[in-house]
């Protein structure tokens, strides 16, 4: 295993979550991640109010997502083992924090739409 590749990353998350888990979290992420899109083209701007409430969502995501991968894979924090576990564990504590924040973000606006100019 020299080189990296998206299709050897592929099958290590799907050895992880299994292979329907793995492929329903990248349609719900596709599915926020274009609604998001969307709010932005439609919106033409940043509500600042509605991203500092998504930013205080932040904490939420970063320990939701770390404690759906150590249930998901059966592991504990007794089984970090070194420095990279860490890193990763920090890793999906960031995405789980960007993650809440563009969906709170996006559920906002979905909700409730931006004043008339």
């Amino acid at each position: 295993m020299k080189d990296m590749t998206v299709g050897m990353i592929v099958a290590v998350l799907e050895e992880i979550f299994g292979h329907t888990l793995f492929w329903i979290m990248v349609a719900v992420a596709a599915v926020i991640t274009l609604a998001y899109l969307y709010v932005l083209i439609r919106d033409r701007q940043v509500s600042w109010k509605k991203f500092l409430l998504a930013q205080l969502a932040m904490p939420v995501g970063a320990i939701g997502a770390v404690w759906f991968v150590q249930a998901v894979t059966r592991s504990g924090f007794g089984d970090i083992g070194g420095p990279v576990d860490v890193m990763v564990l920090l890793g999906v504590a960031a995405m789980g924090a960007i993650g809440i924040a563009i969906l709170v973000y996006t559920v906002q606006s979905l909700v409730s739409r931006p004043a008339a100019r």
